[in-house]
Order: structure tokens, then sequence, then C-alpha cells
């Protein structure tokens, strides 16, 4: 596991080397000609940086790699100390993406059904964890499989009641590519007179290829779900104080229906930020009408108890 100082050194390393370059390319040891075909590589790696971003989401870095990969066509063969340096950049992890492996679709008077199943898969690119992330997609992708064909198996049996009429929908969401992580939501909807939201959520580590669990991000024996868990109340509180169409169940005449602190298989992932975000479905924590909701844990509350951000 890199921790963050490790973390931290390696991309202040990497800054120092982008720094070099751009010493390099300023001092214009090479030919206007080189120089203008420079120029136009990083214009077209940066377009095609913007349109991955767009579509999937990028690791962290992903600009400044695809910059180097530019120079890396002309630098090594007119400066030799940049060519040097090229050959220290660390390599940009493997990346997961997420496309679709299966499109449901049916549709009548009275059922209708979309069901798109995302698989996940990873960039051809070699790596000490590439074993683990390997069983971790296979293992997701199994998961949301079983998931999704049991939706369809059980849309399909209702197809025979001729009074009846039904919606289910599911699609994915990347949430996060960082360096760090990359998040899946997969969102599930079923109706049948009144509807019901659930979604799943899926956080692989790319340092070590593991998927991760809540506990993980802690320190062993650390209390993390108090802090989260008054967190989540003061934030509740905030929203329906700001808002009177808002609710939460905090103080409901029904005790056993007042949220009191979050579980440990509680649904959750990292953002963008590497703030923890807390994810509750329909009726968890709220009446139907609000929907699934999330919370996210401010960094500051958990200074001291994560392993690592």
């Amino acid at each position: 596991m890199i921790n963050f100082s490790e973390r931290k050194e390696r991309n202040n390393r990497l800054e120092e080397q982008l720094q070099f370059m751009k010493a390099e390319y300023q001092k214009q040891e090479m030919s206007k000609e080189q120089l203008e075909k420079l120029r136009a590589k990083m214009k077209e790696a940066g377009r095609e940086v913007d349109r991955q971003h767009r579509k999937n989401g990028l690791v962290k870095y992903a600009a400044a790699a695809a910059v180097f990969f530019a120079v890396l066509l002309i630098l090594p063969n007119t400066s030799p100390a940049a060519a040097d340096a090229m050959e220290r950049i660390p390599l940009i992890g493997p990346l997961i993406k997420a496309v679709t492996f299966r499109d449901y679709a049916y549709e009548s008077e009275r059922h209708m059904a979309h069901i798109k199943v995302p698989e996940l898969t990873l960039e051809d690119q070699e790596s000490d964890n590439r074993s683990h992330l390997k069983r971790t997609t296979e293992e997701i992708n199994a998961e949301i499989r079983r998931i999704t064909d049991e939706l369809v198996k059980e849309f399909e049996a209702n197809l025979e009641y001729e009074d009846g009429y039904q919606d289910v929908m599911t699609d994915s969401e990347v949430l996060a590519t960082t360096e760090d992580y990359f998040t899946l939501k997969l969102n599930c909807y079923q109706g049948a007179g009144s509807g019901y939201e659930w979604n799943y959520y899926y956080t692989i580590d790319l340092n070590t290829g593991e998927r991760l669990k809540l506990k993980d991000i802690f320190k062993e024996g650390a209390d993390y779900i108090t802090p989260i868990s008054e967190s989540i109340k003061e934030q509740m509180q905030a929203q329906m104080e700001a808002d009177e169409n808002v609710t939460y169940w905090l103080d409901d005449e029904i005790e056993e229906w007042n949220f009191k602190k979050i579980s440990e298989d509680v649904s959750f992932y990292l953002n963008a930020d590497g703030n923890v975000m807390i994810a509750f479905n329909e009726g968890d924590v709220a009446p139907m009408y609000m929907g699934t909701v999330e919370f996210e844990i401010p960094a500051d509350v958990l200074d001291g108890i994560r392993k690592y951000k």
C-alpha cells in the first residue's frame, strides 16, 4: 500500500520533472519546424484528454501524461537530458473502464424495461497488481450480472399478468477515476404502481487491486462510525432547517425509523476529492419522496483516523 507521504513525494518528483521538461522546451534547442510539430501534438493530446474526460473520467495527472507522450515523440532525439528525464517519469496506473456488456430492452403498452449491464475492463497495461485487479473486476462483473439477470427474470415472469404493468431500468455511472480509486455506481429502478430506486457502489483501490470496504479506509481499531454518523445527523438537521420540504427521520414518533448511526456495510464511495460519500436508498433514512440521498463527510471530520486520502 502506498501511503500518503509516499504519494506526495512521488507527485513532487513528477512536478519537478514537469518543470525540467518545460525549461528544456523553453530553451528552444529544437528547430522551428520541430517546435511547431510539438505544439500541434500537445494540442491534439489536450483535445483527446478532454474528450476522454467527458466520456469516462481520467486518472489524476492524465493530462500531464498526454503531454509526456506528445513530447516523447520529439524531445529524446534532440535533448539527451530531456530523454533521460522521460525515462524516470513514473507510469500512470492501470485504468479501469466501464463498457456495456448487455442492453436488454422491452416495451409494450403496460410493460417497459431497459436494463443496461455494465462490465469493467482493464486497459492493456502490465502492473504488479494486475492479477488482483483482474480478479476484483471479474467478481464485480459477476455480481452485477446476477443482479441484472434477476431483474430480467422477474420482469419476464410478470409479463404473464395481462392486467398489470411495470417499469424496470438499470444504468451505470463512473463516479470517480483518480490516481488511487475507481468507483462505479449501478442505478436500479423498479416500478409497479409505486416505484423504488436503489443503487450499488463498487470502489476499487488501484494501489492494491482490491475492492474497498469502508473499514479499509481507516486505521485499525479506529471508531469511524461515530464521527460519520454525527456528521450525517448534522447535515440532515441543517437541510431540514433550510428547506421545509426536506425530511429525514431523526426525531420521528416511530422510534425504530429514526437514524441513529451507519452500519459497517453501509453503501459508500470516495469522490474525486477523496472524501467519503455515504449513500442511502429510498426509504432508508427518509420518506420515499426524498429518493436516494448522499452525504459527503468533510475531511476534517476524519482527521487522524484515516490511513490515507
